[in-house]
């Protein structure tokens, strides 16, 4: 199915649930599961639910079995297994193995698209093996070599073309990358970021084969992961951006008043500072200034942050160094900032005090930036929350009131 088709499909899909719904019956049959797999989990959800049991078998039948696994996975048991009688018995006994595992594991993410000939075989017998795959699922597949039952590496595709069909292919496999069934689906995503082009074979406990992981099927997490983070950043979780607006408001309203509550806050401290601000009236306008910049230098470490606990690459231990590089960063940013800012005081308003306040100011806060940036993920995570939950509400509250706090007592020092 051609990929940039079902992309425009998704893109135009209908906001209404019951024109979802007859738009998708109305396609057809062999481009319905690929449209379906193109949508967002909730979506998907709700119209498997809304759909007959022969009509989900239909368009299955288009679909390889790791993808219908990862349709009827959400489904009860009980409805699964009426699905699952319908279909083929060669595709139901894969998809019935698929989903005896954790789709968040190594082996909730493989696919079955491979064939395993014994190192001692011959590249005719290895060509007579892949063309009987190939006849039965319409796919090339990887080619794993294995002695004595145990993998022992891959054997490259381009070499079938270019060595005699009765030489044998002990000589000619090369490493590839193996993980535990149970190897959790981030551990997997790191090692897809250190070798973007590799396959990761999967095994059981006894080390015997149990499927395979392409880049491809990674991919398709990693693009999905960015945006779930940056829904979470505002307290949006799992929306749909085409539901109708009382399900945004229901969704929304609760941060929001978080928001406004942590913005009071902010708002108190400068109060603290009502008759510094009275005197010199010109600190309102670079007041928005210290507390922007706060901000952003403290959402890029949050996404920093978040990308490396998603990754594994950051954890509790050997965290004290990587908060005290952000912090560190914090403190050379803010100098650079802050100099830029201060000549700017300098030249335009003739203030030298103010720009010695706006760059010793700007240094505290991306300092400030650097921790709450770095610290907010961990304590998150550390509570059993998704670490990127609402994470910019009281980065913002941190950064604005520290910023504030310092510029202003700063000023009431100096001038």
């Amino acid at each position: 199915m051609a990929t940039r088709e079902i992309r425009h499909l998704a893109q135009h899909f209908p906001s209404s649930p019951r024109e979802r719904l007859s738009f998708f019956r109305s396609l057809p049959v062999h481009k319905q599961g690929f449209l379906l797999l193109a949508l967002p989990g909730e979506q998907q959800r709700a119209i498997l639910h809304h759909l007959h049991k022969e009509e989900i078998v239909a368009f299955l039948r288009y679909l390889d079995p790791d993808e219908v696994s990862d349709l009827l996975y959400p489904l009860s048991s009980r409805r699964r297994a009426g699905i699952l009688e319908q279909l083929g018995a060669d595709i139901r006994e894969k998809v019935e193995f698929l989903l005896k595992f954790d789709p968040r594991s190594a082996a909730g993410m493989m696919s079955l698209d491979y064939v395993e000939v014994d190192h001692d075989a011959t590249f005719g017998q290895v060509s007579r093996i892949i063309k009987r795959h190939e006849q039965r699922t319409g796919k090339f597949p990887t080619v794993l070599v294995v002695q004595d039952g145990f993998l022992v590496g891959e054997l490259p595709g381009h070499l079938l073309l270019l060595r005699n069909q009765k030489e044998r292919v002990r000589h000619h496999f090369r490493k590839i990358i193996q993980v535990q069934y149970d190897t959790h689906q981030n551990e997997v995503l790191r090692l897809f970021t250190k070798n973007p082009r590799a396959k990761v074979v999967v095994l059981d406990d006894e080390q015997s084969i149990l499927g395979i992981i392409y880049s491809d099927d990674v991919l398709r997490v990693l693009q999905q992961r960015p945006a779930h983070s940056l829904s979470d950043f505002a307290g949006i979780t799992d929306e749909d951006i085409l539901a109708p607006f009382t399900e945004k408001v229901k969704r929304r309203w609760w941060w929001l008043v978080i928001n406004l509550g942590t913005a009071f806050i902010a708002s108190w401290v400068v109060g603290l500072f009502q008759n510094v601000i009275q005197a010199f009236v010109l600190l309102a306008v670079y007041m928005p200034i210290v507390a922007g910049m706060g901000g952003n230098a403290a959402t890029q470490t949050l996404a920093v942050m978040v990308r490396g606990m998603t990754l594994g690459e950051v954890q509790w231990k050997g965290a004290r160094r990587i908060i005290f590089h952000e912090i560190l960063a914090g403190v050379v940013n803010g100098a650079i900032i802050g100099l830029a800012a201060g000549v700017v005081a300098l030249l335009v308003n003739q203030q030298p005090v103010l720009g010695l306040i706006l760059f010793l100011s700007m240094m505290v806060n991306l300092a400030v930036a650097g921790f709450f940036g770095a610290i907010i993920p961990l304590l998150m995570r550390a509570l059993g929350k998704d670490p990127a939950t609402s994470a910019s509400i009281f980065i913002t509250t941190a950064t604005d009131v520290c910023g504030f706090f310092a510029f202003l007592w700063l000023a009431s020092i100096l001038l």
